[in-house]
């Protein structure tokens, strides 16, 4: 008779017989038998979306752990729909703008359009859900997104988004305005329809963003077809945006300028008005306690002894140290630090920050996993460059950038740096920034600290470590600005330590 565990592993196998050749972390009831389905979500390997779904999930997790299911939510989205509605379906417009422009958070909501749609809403795993609306479709529908979603062209969303969108996320609007390249789109989809008050909507929302060019050539075209327009901005204020191949590197410039006069307005930490050789002085003595909080934030057991002792240099990778997660991380956070003290050397004697940082930070990164390198646990290439795959924030609603936005988003990010001229914003938003972005698998948090404090060096503001006891309040005010766009939060809690 079979034994539990080997019961288990035979469910187990099941589930990886579905998933084999594809990236299925969504199930269907109907993927596996009732006993399957059962027992593996008895054993926590996986949790009910609804009836009939479920979604695959690490047993050793939290619980209350939801990254799975944010990592899986789009997956879902797209098989849901297909199998309710076939291909008879559509995002709504704000939320086809949202993909388009590279929005990275999870809705509380999503808005299915589909002419079969019953107007009914859905609850899925809190604080999700999904509504189905009866509507029609656009004009004609794009699939060419990463999760498949079908999705508004960008023209004809464009032209359909409300004015409460561009109250509510101009953020987005803008961006996606800054991705049109070519009127000709949107000119077509308006001349045959002869909507005169979106026309007039659009016009305006070109010309506030600093596109006079082509709110003329749309307000000409529509006179000439014997139209009469009415212009309209709908934003709330004139902002003009820089124009960008990537809609991810318009999004961070829009960000970077959303929020800076927050940080400069809410920043209350006093300068140390220490010398060079006082702050790096200063910043060798905090060391041990730097490491300790910054290790321990990023789940690293670490002691005071083991500290020490890679610090003295009596930690031996070829000895009893060798297979230790946390002595391997303690050793490359210390050469980091080596490197990051350089650095500050180099910006404290009148090097520009922003230059620095953009000629070290690989460097820092590199450095605080070599010893897994000399121990043979990762390949040398796996610590060059950003990474290839995509990686999740554990409970996170924020969806780091996709690797291929990864190269544009950094050479935005270092831009920023160097056009700031307040050593506050740069420090509070270039650690947020750099955290959003995530551009390696692992280190994102140290390397975003180190950043955040040769920029605060720049400004002659002391070295700043962030406590681990108060860890959370950390994190969730990093959510709270990923997410919502709010960084007085992170702001006034930096000023706070």
């Amino acid at each position: 008779m079979a034994t539990i565990a080997e019961l288990l592993a035979s469910s187990l196998d099941a589930l990886k017989q579905v998933q084999q050749g594809n990236d299925f972390t969504i199930i269907r009831s109907s993927d596996l038998s009732r006993t399957h389905i059962k027992r593996l979500v008895d054993n926590h390997f996986l949790k009910p979306i609804i009836k009939g779904w479920y979604v695959v999930t690490d047993p050793r997790a939290m619980p209350g752990d939801s990254t799975a299911w944010y990592a899986s939510f789009w997956n879902f989205i797209t098989r849901y729909a297909n199998e309710r509605y076939g291909n008879e379906w559509c995002l709504s417009a704000e939320q086809s703008l949202s993909i388009y422009t590279g929005a990275t958070t999870i809705p509380n909501q999503v808005l299915i359009r589909a002419p079969k749609g019953n107007d009914y809403m859905v609850p899925l795993i809190p604080p999700t859900s999904v509504f189905n609306l009866g509507a029609e479709l656009p004009l004609k529908i794009d699939t060419n997104n990463p999760y498949n979603l079908n999705l508004y062209t960008l023209a004809e969303a464009i032209i359909v988004a409300t004015p409460t969108m561009y109250r509510n996320d101009a953020l987005t609007m803008r961006t996606a305005l800054a991705m049109v390249h070519d009127s000709s789109d949107i000119l077509k989809i308006l001349v045959d329809t002869g909507q005169t008050v979106r026309a007039g909507r659009v016009i305006g929302a070109f010309r506030n963003i600093g596109r006079t060019d082509m709110a003329d050539e749309i307000a000409g075209t529509m006179k000439r077809m014997g139209y009469t327009i009415y212009e309209e901005d709908p934003f709330e204020k004139v902002m003009e945006i820089h124009l960008s191949q990537s809609p991810y590197a318009v999004r961070l410039r829009l960000m970077w300028q959303n929020m800076r006069e927050d940080v400069i307005a809410n920043f209350t930490r006093l300068k140390s008005n220490l010398s060079a050789k006082e702050f790096l002085e200063r910043m060798e003595t905090r060391y041990k306690l730097d490491a300790y909080h910054s290790l321990s934030i990023e789940g690293y057991r670490v002691t005071d002894e083991l500290i020490n002792k890679v610090k003295s240099g009596a930690w031996k990778p070829d000895g009893e140290d060798m297979d230790s997660k946390n002595a391997l991380a303690a050793r490359g956070y210390w050469q980091a630090f080596q490197e990051v003290k350089k650095s500050v050397s180099d910006i404290l004697n009148g090097s520009n920050s922003a230059d620095v940082a953009e000629r070290n930070l690989s460097v820092w990164h590199s450095e605080m996993f070599m010893p897994c390198v000399t121990a043979g646990i990762i390949k040398p290439s796996d610590i060059v460059g950003y990474r290839s795959h995509q990686v999740y924030i554990r409970n996170s609603m924020h969806t780091p950038l996709n690797p291929g936005a990864l190269r544009d988003a950094m050479t935005t990010l270092f831009e920023l740096l160097k056009e700031e001229q307040e050593a506050c914003v740069r420090a509070v938003l270039g650690h947020f920034l750099f955290t959003y972005i995530h551009p390696f698998m692992d280190g994102n948090g140290r390397v975003g600290r180190f950043l955040m404090n040769t920029m605060l060096a720049s400004g002659g503001y002391d070295w700043l470590i962030i406590p681990v006891e108060r860890r959370d309040e950390y994190m969730a005010a990093l959510e709270k600005a990923s997410v919502e766009g709010n960084i007085v939060s992170f702001v006034k809690f930096l000023s706070s330590i």
